[in-house]
């Protein structure tokens, strides 16, 4: 609703929600529809950008089957096309990595007020994240991105999940070490 947010905002709201996706994996469990609509901003007392995690409809068990949710229907991609990882739409096995790569889809989003990928269909928008490297988030806003911020956000949609951040708690580290 406000456009693009500072990065350090960013940074905040992405640090409460690497938190709730590192309890959800540390219980062996994937939200696998991390999106902003997914991502509650409040106010708790006198503190701004209390963040909560939603709608764990689609939680699959990572030991589970990988076409089977705990809540969804087998035989269907789960999951909002602009925010799916790519081994999500090629229906592999995902681990929290997979919420990883959709959370650097909500950062991007949030840093610069764009989606990483646009298609005409949704089946367009998952062919670009299976192909497509995404264009720096620096490239699309005029708004200053800190090179750290940049580097983490585009680790985090790596296609291979070998090439993201290894877990919340990793990526909590990380944007936890950068300066704004």
């Amino acid at each position: 609703q406000q456009g693009p947010l500072p990065a350090a905002r960013v940074i905040r709201i992405l640090s409460q929600v690497c938190e709730s996706l590192e309890e959800a994996h540390t219980y062996g469990l994937v939200h696998r529809d991390i999106k902003p609509a997914n991502i509650h901003v409040g106010k708790l007392g006198l503190h701004e950008d209390f963040v909560k995690v939603l709608d764990f409809g689609l939680v699959r068990s990572i030991a589970g089957p990988s076409e089977e949710s705990l809540t969804g229907a087998a035989g269907m991609t789960p999951g909002t096309p602009a925010y799916m990882a790519p081994e999500m739409a090629q229906e592999r096995t995902v681990d929290g990595r997979a919420d990883l790569y959709s959370l650097g889809c909500v950062a991007y989003y949030l840093l610069t007020g764009l989606l990483v990928f646009e298609g005409e269909t949704p089946l367009q928008t998952i062919l670009k994240h299976l192909q497509q490297p995404p264009e720096p988030p620096s490239r699309r806003t005029g708004h200053t991105i800190p090179a750290e911020l940049e580097t983490l956000v585009l680790a985090c949609l790596a296609k291979r999940p070998g090439d993201r951040p290894a877990s919340a708690a990793a990526l909590a580290a990380a944007l936890a070490g950068i300066r704004t």
